[in-house]
């Protein structure tokens, strides 16, 4: 049974009824949230969240906290399929690497739910996440634009497209041997294949999909994207012409957007625990909603964090979070780091963290939402990848914008079968380099960034525009659409 809106549906005017469909991910979920958010502060827009009840409950406080300050998001539920999951597990931070499938199977169930959804509510435009492919379809039967929703960067988009049409690694002799991406611009690019994404070392369910992936996100309206033009300036030219027929870029929507988590205590905890550090002095480490490390290697991480002599903040992650197993600590290490260390389970402010001056070094996983909140706050990055396009997305925080060190220069791979323990000696050395000429240069480039990323989203600034347009260009469409000529 499908669900009711939740909200008032009343309206003195018609309103440009906009429908955003989040991938079941929480890098997906919060930023198309934010847009979503952007959308109901300007008057004259009814934005609709289409998800299931647990993704629901993660967005919630958001949605609460904008419609107290009168800008309302609407949520539309349905069920989540039935795929062999426990009840109430329904997003991809809830699965281990070996159930991830699963959602995605799931994702593969809502095509009749979304038909369903979107013919009988109607709305003038659909903006949805790429794995929703039939969107374009469901919109084009119903004459209304879809917009393709990115949470990644330009980019990594741009080189897993090319590694698509090009193929280049799979002429390489093994998984260690360097190769150039073709076809960039800028430096030139060198990965090697086992830090790619396994979509394109495997054949899985994004492999099988890719071709209905690209086709819809070429034949939509336009694409929308969680950066700003300034960070990715000629990969967005470059994206503008091969990738899409419109797109506009409007992050970091995490500093456009106000947050609220359910992480209270965890909030409180952390800025008063910061709050009696020097400016600069702490380094934040944490690897994103989807990261389960083995006993050996966070050992490794700890001793290595110990190790730095640098004061820190690390979210530790795994099962349900607040019972997370902690007998992996070393012995003793927890007393000796008392004063000098907060190990803090479960969801944690990431951006309210990041925006303290405390905080002087990111240690992150390069998802791209992490990638995008670090600069936005002037931190530099120690780059940790470990699945997906994160290590492409690393390629850029280091190769191109210089303003992140790798952690580990040894082998490194996408897969979780593959992955090698990183040494404590490796970990506190990255984390010492902060403290080196070259440290304090991308200390003074991350700033800078901070700047940048802080005027596109002011009024005027690229990110603002290019908001303020995509909302203009559909209430445009609307009315040619009243008047047949859409």
């Amino acid at each position: 049974m499908l669900m009711a809106l939740t909200g008032d549906e009343e309206s003195n005017a018609p309103k440009l009824r906009v429908f955003f469909i989040p991938f079941f991910a929480a890098g997906h979920l919060i930023p198309m949230t934010d847009l979503a958010c952007l959308f109901a502060g300007h008057p004259g827009v009814e934005p609709t969240i289409i998800t299931t009840p647990a993704n629901a409950n993660l967005i919630r406080p958001t949605i609460n906290h904008h419609s107290a300050s009168g800008h309302q998001v609407h949520l539309l539920l349905h069920p989540f399929p039935s795929v062999d999951l426990p009840a109430g597990v329904e997003n991809l931070s809830s699965v281990s690497s070996n159930e991830s499938w699963k959602i995605y199977k799931a994702v593969d169930l809502c095509r009749d739910t979304h038909y369903k959804l979107l013919t009988n509510h109607s709305p003038d435009a659909i903006i949805s996440d790429i794995p929703f492919w039939w969107t374009t379809d469901i919109a084009g039967e119903l004459n209304i634009p879809r917009i393709t929703f990115h949470a990644v960067g330009v980019f990594p988009q741009i080189i897993m497209n090319n590694l698509v049409k090009n193929r280049v690694h799979d002429n390489v002799p093994n998984d260690s041997h360097p190769f150039i991406i073709p076809d960039l611009p800028g430096p030139s690019i060198t990965m090697v294949k086992s830090e790619l994404p396994e979509f394109l070392r495997l054949h899985d369910h994004l492999t099988q999909a890719w071709d209905d992936l690209k086709r819809s996100q070429l034949e939509s309206y336009g694409v929308v994207v969680n950066t700003f033009y300034e960070l990715e300036r000629e990969y967005c030219d470059l994206f503008k012409v091969v990738d899409s027929q419109r797109a506009w870029f409007v992050g970091p929507l995490a500093l456009r957007g106000k947050r609220e988590v359910e992480a209270g205590f965890n909030k409180e905890r952390c800025m008063r625990w910061l709050e009696k550090k020097e400016v600069g002095s702490v380094v934040f480490v944490c690897f994103g909603s989807w990261c389960y490390f083995e006993d050996e290697q966070l050992r490794e991480l700890a001793l290595g964090l110990e190790g730095s002599g640098m004061d820190f903040i690390w979210v530790v992650r795994g099962g349900d979070d607040e019972n997370v197993k902690m007998e992996w600590m070393p012995e003793g290490w927890e007393e000796r780091l008392k004063k000098k260390g907060l190990v803090v389970k479960g969801w944690v402010p990431q951006a309210a963290i990041l925006g303290h001056e405390g905080v002087g070094v990111f240690m992150t996983h390069c998802g791209w939402n992490s990638v995008l909140e670090g600069l936005s706050f002037g931190k530099p990055l120690l780059t940790w990848p470990l699945v997906f396009e994160q290590f492409i997305n690393e390629r850029l925080v280091v190769e191109v914008l210089k303003v992140g060190v790798r952690v580990w220069d040894g082998f490194r791979s996408s897969s979780e079968k593959d992955k090698v323990v990183v040494p404590a000696e490796a970990v506190a050395k990255a984390v010492k380099k902060f403290g080196e000429k070259d440290g304090e240069e991308m200390k003074k480039r991350a700033v800078e960034w901070k700047e940048i990323a802080g005027v596109a989203v002011e009024e005027g600034g690229s990110s603002w525009k290019d908001v303020d347009g995509l909302i203009d260009e559909l209430v445009v469409l609307k009315d040619e659409r009243k008047k047949g000529r859409f």
